[in-house]
Formats: C-alpha cells, structure tokens, sequence
C-alpha cells in the first residue's frame, strides 16, 4: 500500500493511498478517515460507494462526513468506482459505463472481465487491506452509498447479511436490470442472459428471498434520475411482506447533487453508529 497524502481533520486523519490490486489488476486509489478515537483501539467501519461518474474523491470535498465520524467514532472508507489505467477497456464518450462506472459487479464478458471486478474488489480485496493496515473493527461493519453507489451497497448488504450490521443509501438505482441507464452497462458486463444481472439487482434478490432488517433510503423528489432510473416505489412493493423494515424518506425540492447528500449526510451517519455500537 502507498500512501498518496494525509491530512488532519477534525483529529483524524484523511488519508488517500494506492495499492496494486490483483483482482482488478490494475492499481487501485481509495481513501480512508479516520477519527481520533482510534488511538484507543480498534473502530467501527463504514464503507461508502460513489455514483456514476465519481472517484473516492467527490464525497471527500462534497460529502462533510468527517465532524461527525470523528465525534461518533467511526472509520470511514471511500474506495474507487472503477478500475482505472491506459490499460483498461473503456468508452470515453458514454459516461454510463467503463471508468468511474463498475457497477459494483464482476464482470464476465470481454474486454472487461480483465479489469472490471468491482464486485470482489470491494467484498474480498480491499477489506482484507483494510484489516491489516487500519485499526479497524471488521466485526462491525456498515454500508451505504450514492445513486450507482447506492446499488451497489444494497445489493452487497442483501447478499452479506452476516457481515453488516447496517446499510442505507442516497437516491439508489433500485432495479437496474429494468433502468435504461443501467441495462445496457449490465449486457457489456455480464452478457445478454438476464438472469445473470439479478444478482446486482436489489429488488430481484429481496424477491428471491433475500433480506436485511433495516435499509434506510433518502430520496429527493426534484431528482432529475427519479422516474427514469431509480424508482424507490419498487423497494417499496418489494419490501411488503418481508422482514425488511425500509425507512424511505422523500426530501421535498432535492436534486441528485452532493448538496442533497451533505445535507442529509449527519443522518445517515447517526444511523450507522446506533448500530455499529
């Protein structure tokens, strides 16, 4: 591992660094902040996914989530949506897809099964990393994100039950088997049989018996993305008759933008911490 910068904050510290990552084969940049409590011992984890087009670095200058984290506690990791590189197959005029768009999946079908492992990269790879290099508490594990990032932590969350001990999201794509900005990026990764993208689709797996006790979604209604890609409804009908308890709060005026999330971000925070310990 490399670190990249350090900077104190709140008396934490907000790190960036790099590492060689074999999954993704390629190198890999993530960031991590961490409070000052951890000069005492070991920390609560809470992993955030960025969006479409993002790095770890958007919800660093935009997110405002260290005052809090270092007053609750809490490590707070921020990795990379994408493999990056010359190396690395892209499409760098569509910007729904390739660099800065993993979708947090493992991709299958070439020329992106080389690099494009998002998936394994953020389950197995980088908290192995994170165990052994920060003072970090991985039986206390927290997820959530933002729109493609949002995705992302759902699914991870559902499929992971036993690993976190809570998940929410800011204006998630709910379904991206069925959301025209989504599916086409799903047929390059994983190939045209559809049953293949259900286990990145969060409500495919709530419908295939998948669960997890709590999901709490913030959603603004002026979001330009809401009717076309992501669809809160669909949680909604997934989650009746279930034991998963959804928390979905409409914020009346609010965009897809960082000043939506900063603005709830304190929330979001405080859920995770009540149930980090």
């Amino acid at each position: 591992m490399k670190t990249l910068s350090t900077s104190l904050s709140h008396g934490g510290v907000q790190g960036v660094y790099s590492h060689a990552s074999e999954t993704c084969n390629c190198e890999m940049t993530f960031a991590v902040f961490v409070p000052p409590q951890a000069k005492d011992g070991k920390l609560p984890v809470l992993w955030y996914l960025s969006g479409l087009t993002c790095t770890h670095q958007n919800v660093m200058d935009k997110g405002e989530y260290r005052k809090l984290a270092a007053e609750l506690g809490v490590i707070v990791v921020c990795p990379d949506t994408s493999p990056r590189g010359e190396d690395v197959a892209d499409e760098p005029d569509n910007w729904q897809f390739g660099k800065g768009a993993g979708f947090y999946v493992d991709a299958t079908q070439e020329p992106y099964a080389k690099h494009y492992k998002m998936y394994s990269y953020i389950t197995e790879e980088l908290p192995a990393l994170i165990a052994k290099e920060f003072p970090a508490d991985m039986d206390r594990q927290g997820i959530f994100g933002h729109s493609m990032g949002g995705h992302g932590a759902l699914t991870i969350a559902l499929k992971h039950p036993e690993r976190f001990k809570s998940v929410s999201a800011f204006a998630p794509i709910f379904e991206p088997s069925t959301a025209g900005w989504s599916r086409p990026a799903l047929e390059k990764y994983l190939g045209a049989d559809e049953a293949s993208w259900r286990p990145y689709d969060t409500v495919a797996l709530i419908r295939e018996g998948k669960s997890f006790p709590e999901i709490l979604i913030d959603q603004g209604t002026a979001d330009s993305f809401l009717d076309e890609g992501l669809r809160p409804w669909l949680l909604e009908e997934a989650v009746k008759g279930t034991q998963t308890k959804l928390t979905l709060n409409m914020r009346e005026g609010y965009d897809h933008s960082y000043y939506f999330i900063s603005t709830f971000m304190d929330d979001h925070l405080r859920w995770h911490a009540a149930r980090l310990g």
